[in-house]
């Protein structure tokens, strides 16, 4: 399990650099600036996790096919997935665009408003190689080939990391583009992922003869519609889930831009730590995927009980550090003594929910890995949707709790849906036959 979910998390934890270092260039410009990336951040990713989404039935697929040794079939995924991917992105980028007209009628700070839509208007470029990315990596994440993987997020961050200062504050020559600058800077290094694992995945098919080139590249619709069939619950359960904190940060967002300032540094925090059990929970759902496919289900069972207890440890550890260092990880972001002051208190509520958090995500995996996508949308559904997100309106906004109760409602729903999941993976899992 470590030998998969190191290099995975690894790769999480690169991938969330790259938004983590948005956050901190920009922070050298204003509290308003801080709080312009955390608007287009999660407006992003509520309409490109669900393309993103769209491809996670790779994560079962793929294994599967790879542990009953028909590797033609997951070059044949890759394809299809690919066939789904480009013009899904095209697709995705119009909400984006209507997204950004949309902004100033949210009773957003103006200043806000207008650097969210420059930051947002130029990050949407990277949606095509973004998912075209997503589709490599999960076809090599399926056949143990996380190492590159995780080499390429990395790498990405220090394409990040200079472009970052090259266009936000116009360094080498460049006009100083500003919160604009950010975007441009996610957008150059998804292409550069894009191309460097295009690049391995030609020159590793070459290396090992792997039957890549020679595979029947026809367009199946029926692997489409398959893939389609499992991909879609987990596509919109992630939509849900990031749309609660997307709407979650609009409710903050009315009031004012410290809140708002203090709730994208915390949730960059908090989305740290949850870059492990999500790294945990691909490493389940490829192991889970890999034993059923050779039919191994003893396997599958120790499999997704050792990545639950590797995601619950790291996660309650992560708790504890939140709990009692939390001037200092908010100090990392901004010095302004205000969004000091809030950030400490949203920390505090999150180390309460990150045990449950990390449970949720590695339960999804484990079940996605054995062909389970629909429990994952339902739970979170009503467990964010119906439960938690109508509690933080209220403690927040009507008995004006601030932003500390949008986080507390936010914390019943992931405690509810962790609970869930558990439950339902400990059940599910003596449903597999004996041998």
């Amino acid at each position: 399990m470590l030998g998969i979910a190191l290099p995975v998390v690894a790769a999480e934890l690169g991938w969330m650099a790259m938004s983590v270092v948005d956050t901190m260039m920009v922070g050298r410009l204003s509290a308003e600036a801080i709080g312009a990336v955390s608007i287009g951040t999660v407006l992003f990713y509520a309409v490109g996790v669900v393309g993103t989404g769209m491809l996670l039935g790779l994560d079962s697929l793929v294994p599967q096919a790879f542990g009953a040794k028909r590797f033609e079939e997951c070059h044949r995924w890759l394809f299809h997935a690919l066939c789904t991917a480009i013009p899904l992105g095209v697709i995705l980028m119009l909400p984006l665009f209507l997204a950004v007209d949309l902004l100033p009628h949210f009773g957003l700070d103006p200043d806000v408003s207008l650097h969210a839509g420059s930051y947002t208007n130029a990050l949407l470029w990277s949606t095509v190689p973004l998912l075209a990315f997503m589709a490599f990596r999960h076809y090599l994440q399926g056949m143990n080939h996380v190492r590159p993987v995780m080499v390429v997020m990395l790498s990405a961050n220090l394409v990040n990391v200079i472009a970052n200062w090259i266009f936000v504050f116009g360094n080498l020559g460049a006009p100083a583009f500003g919160t604009a600058g950010a975007g441009w800077a996610s957008c150059a290094s998804r292409v550069y992922m894009c191309l460097a694992l295009l690049a391995y995945v030609m020159w590793q098919a070459r290396r090992d003869r792997t039957g890549l080139f020679e595979a029947d590249r026809r367009i199946e619709w029926s692997c489409i519609a398959q893939l389609a069939r499992l991909s879609f619950p987990a596509a919109v359960q992630r939509g849900l889930e990031i749309g609660v904190f997307a709407l979650a940060t609009l409710l903050v967002g009315t009031l004012g831009a410290i809140p708002l300032a203090a709730h994208q540094v915390a949730l960059q925090a908090a989305s740290v730590t949850f870059m492990v059990p999500l790294g945990i929970s691909t490493a389940a759902a490829v192991r889970v995927g890999q034993a059923i496919g050779r039919h191994d289900y003893l396997g599958a069972r120790r499999s997704g009980f050792v990545a639950l207890t590797l995601g619950a440890f790291f996660m309650a550890c992560a708790g504890v550090v939140f709990l009692f260092f939390p001037r200092m990880i908010v100090g990392f972001f901004s010095q302004d003594p205000a969004v000091l002051a809030t950030g400490a208190g949203l920390l505090a509520v999150a180390a309460v929910f990150q045990l449950f958090d990390g449970i949720q995500v590695v339960a999804t995996g484990a079940l996605r890995g054995a062909g389970e996508t629909r429990t994952p949308l339902l739970a979170n559904l009503f467990g964010h949707w119906v439960i938690g997100l109508p509690i933080g309106y209220f403690l927040g906004l009507r008995l004006g709790w601030g932003a500390s109760g949008v986080w507390i409602g936010l914390c019943v729903g992931l405690t509810l849906v962790g609970a869930y999941l558990a439950w339902v993976w400990s059940v599910r899992v003596h449903e597999l036959p004996a041998a």
